[in-house]
């Protein structure tokens, strides 16, 4: 621990010394009782999982649809045809002029966190990927962000859908939601995430593929979680 580090930070350390997993509920309400600052803040998970076998390594992107979101309001932009605008109007998006979207995102003028686009509209891409792509925001039909399915799309991503994957490390990490909410919604976006986790075990791992979770808030301490095997 630095000199820098803050007394509140050294209290919250010097009060948690017990480092028994804990069951998710348990974690929540120790979390919870370290959120001692003005704002807000994120309840937030993290996964180290099993992701190299030998000499294969294998990645996690997919998609989870919190059931009680996390809090975050994100903007979502559609790229569409004229037919579907009034589609992506109806799932609440943000922006939808497919002229005007194209044009921002050449210039750098990026105010969405999602971008939805109709498989016809792909093709209009062009460079686009290139701003996009390193940014995360590309579209891609693997996580259902090309579909013609645009009103149903933007409200899964509204309510809470978010998109989870692994770094170089095969760490995961994902907030699951505010402190204001109650204990018992956050639990619930937590167990989303683990049943989602265990679906998407890649074939190829043996063992298990779970090798620790944490939780922990923006300003706070984490937490092991103790995992059903």
């Amino acid at each position: 621990m630095n000199k820098k580090t803050s007394k509140r930070y050294r209290k919250l350390i010097e009060s948690s010394k017990d480092k028994k997993p804990l069951s998710v509920m348990e974690a929540i309400q120790k979390v919870k009782n370290n959120c001692n600052v003005k704002f807000d803040e994120s309840i937030d998970v993290s996964f180290r999982l099993n992701l190299k076998q030998k000499k294969e390594e294998f990645n996690l992107r997919t998609n989870v649809n919190l059931p009680n979101g996390n809090g975050k309001k994100i903007k979502v932009a559609v790229l569409c045809e004229e037919n579907k605008v009034n589609e992506a109007k109806e799932g609440g998006a943000d922006f939808y002029d497919a002229e005007k979207l194209i044009k921002d995102i050449n210039d750098g003028k990026i105010n969405f966190d999602k971008l939805v686009s109709s498989p016809s509209m792909m093709s209009k891409m062009g460079k686009l990927g290139k701003i996009l792509g390193p940014k995360g925001l590309m579209p891609n039909p693997k996580l259902g962000t090309v579909t013609n399915n645009i009103k149903s799309t933007v409200q899964a991503l509204k309510k809470g859908q978010i998109e989870i994957k692994n770094d170089k490390d095969g760490n995961l990490a994902a907030s699951i939601g505010k402190k204001s909410f109650k204990d018992d919604k956050i639990k619930e976006n937590c167990e989303a995430i683990l049943e989602t986790l265990k679906k998407e075990k890649p074939s190829g791992i043996k063992g298990d593929f779970i090798l620790s979770a944490f939780l922990t808030s923006s300003m706070g301490i984490s937490y092991k979680l103790k995992l059903r095997t």
